[in-house]
């Protein structure tokens, strides 16, 4: 049995998908007859292999993003404010217990929704081909555009206030597990300016893995956001121990801001290779993506502060080391300014 994996790409002249690598397996042993099977149990192996290590990606990838959501200004103070409302509100733990799990359970279903509904409405070779299509990658550039911006401090990014009064409205009204879903709907209405972000680059990146891409990649931000609430109602205590919030709350967005402007760049690359109008070649792409990752680790040292940014009285190590990563990838991303191969 003969046993390894292939990296591979797919291109055209415009542009590369991103690599896979698949696994296979062929058992060189046997009969003519025996051998053609094995050939195909092999290709279906490797091609099932590849799938499921695509979705394993997303789900880690909606994991994280729902992990970065939840330390935002947005969402971390709700934490501890909900966790609150359900324990004191109930006749006892238990019940304060159902009731957070409820909630935890409503979130998920909310934002699964949202990949299902995703798909179904476009369709996954649809979606494929709007990933792929030069000027709908210029639309996610001025999507992200605006998001680095809101992040920045430039503007507040929130949903019409009636979207989340009704909503906040019917779970006043209505009882049992109905009104506590309507509250975790109106926790992603008014999250939607530190949640939307993440959740565009999600499902960017997720229509060009497959139909079960958004769905996957919806679960893993969910949980990510849900679990915390269903852990700190099952164990209170461990409410004393979270930060407290403050002025590191906004950094976290600012940084996210100079993230998503570094992905803004990516997708109008694409559309400029694809149309070939040469304003953003490959040595501008780097110059920008150099520049970005300077200012931000300028930002993490202090050096430059924005319009909610409180005063920072010391740098801590963790700031120090992020700092330390930006400034040696500006420097790594140097030499491709005159033609040196970058890895990926």
């Amino acid at each position: 049995t003969v046993e390894g994996s292939v990296e591979y790409m797919a291109c055209n002249v415009g542009q590369c998908m991103p690599p896979e690598t698949v696994e296979f397996t062929i058992n060189v042993i046997g009969d003519e007859k025996s051998d053609n099977n094995d050939d195909v149990a092999a290709t279906t192996t490797s091609e099932n292999g590849g799938k499921n290590n695509s979705l394993l990606r997303i789900f880690l990838l909606g994991f994280l993003s729902g992990l970065i959501a939840l330390v935002t200004p947005c969402i971390w103070p709700m934490i501890p404010v909900t966790v609150s409302y359900f324990l004191k509100s109930s006749k006892d733990k238990k019940r304060g217990i159902r009731k957070a799990l409820a909630y935890g359970i409503s979130i998920v279903i909310i934002y699964v929704l949202l990949g299902l509904g995703i798909t179904l409405i476009f369709g996954a070779d649809a979606l494929n081909s709007l990933a792929t299509n030069p000027w709908f990658n210029i639309v996610f550039f001025v999507l992200f555009l605006l998001f680095a911006i809101a992040f920045l401090g430039g503007f507040e990014l929130t949903l019409p206030s009636s979207w989340v009064n009704k909503m906040d409205s019917k779970a006043d009204k209505t009882g049992g597990f109905l009104g506590i879903f309507f509250m975790a709907f109106t926790l992603v209405l008014v999250s939607f300016s530190c949640t939307g972000p993440s959740i565009g680059s999600l499902l960017v990146e997720a229509v060009i893995r497959g139909a079960l891409a958004p769905f996957i990649g919806m679960l893993g931000f969910s949980l990510a956001l849900a679990i915390p609430f269903t852990l700190f109602a099952i164990f209170p205590s461990w409410l004393s121990s979270l930060p407290k919030s403050g002025g590191w709350l906004n950094s976290v967005k600012v940084v996210l801001g100079f993230v998503e402007l570094g992905l803004a760049l990516k997708f109008l690359s694409i559309a400029d290779l694809t149309m070939h109008w040469r304003i953003l070649d490959r040595e501008t792409f780097i110059a920008l993506w150099i520049v970005i990752s300077v200012l931000l680790g300028l930002y993490l040292l202090g050096k430059l502060k924005f319009k909610h940014d409180s005063d920072l009285g010391h740098i801590s190590v963790f700031r120090l080391f992020l700092s330390i990563i930006c400034f040696s990838f500006a420097v790594y991303m140097l030499p491709g300014l005159w033609g040196a191969p970058l890895q990926s």
